[in-house]
């Protein structure tokens, strides 16, 4: 797979060849809507509670007398049809929302999304990314000469120089590629990686 490799000033310089194992798989929509969904779900953390009807607040007082006043029986102001009354199901801070998904199936996944950016062309590659001092402004410069406002490097290595540059860049990610998800990789309209990086990632989604 014949990638573009950038300079400096963001022009495509020379093509690099990638692996085919990687970044020339068919694209599985279903596959990666499926590890995307899981992903997200994956990170939800259950601290949402409900009180059912025995937890609300109410007094056991029949609320009126059983006939005569043409109102439905009530036995309590605690039933879930009242107002105030507890919910029937309700929701309970030890929800689990975690979605599995396999090891071959996440590999898939991942390479197809990659496969699927080198085709429309928002991944390019990039010898290295390095910084002398942890300035923002230097990195902000950097991609702004490369006519870039919304990327996410994928860096084979991220010294302090570059992660303390990069964290406060609002619509710049700087990951290695262990740390690298789908949505990231989907929600960003350019994708840098280095040379480095891509043996890496070769290791892990081949």
């Amino acid at each position: 797979m014949q990638l573009e490799l950038l300079n400096d000033q963001g022009q495509a310089a020379s093509k690099f060849e990638a692996p085919e194992t990687v970044f020339g798989r068919e694209y599985n929509e279903d596959l990666v809507h499926q590890i995307v969904v899981a992903y997200q779900a994956n990170a939800r953390q259950g601290t949402r509670a409900q009180k059912d009807r025995e937890q609300v607040r109410h007094s056991t007082k029949k609320p009126f007398k059983q006939k005569g006043t043409g109102n439905a029986r009530a036995g309590m102001t605690s039933s879930p049809l009242w107002r105030g009354g507890g919910r029937i199901f309700p929701n309970m801070p030890d929800e689990n929302f975690t979605q599995k998904t396999n090891k071959k199936m996440y590999r898939a996944g991942m390479s197809a999304i990659l496969s699927q950016l080198a085709r429309e062309g928002r991944l390019a590659v990039v010898d290295s990314l390095k910084l002398d001092s942890p300035k923002t402004k230097v990195l902000a410069d950097k991609f702004k000469a490369m006519n870039l406002q919304s990327v996410m490097v994928i860096a084979d290595e991220v010294d302090e120089n570059l992660y303390l540059a990069s964290r406060n860049l609002v619509n710049v990610l700087v990951v290695e590629p262990r740390y690298a998800d789908p949505v990231s990789l989907v929600r960003f309209k350019k994708v840098l990686v280095t040379k480095g990086a891509i043996d890496k990632l070769k290791e892990m989604f081949a």
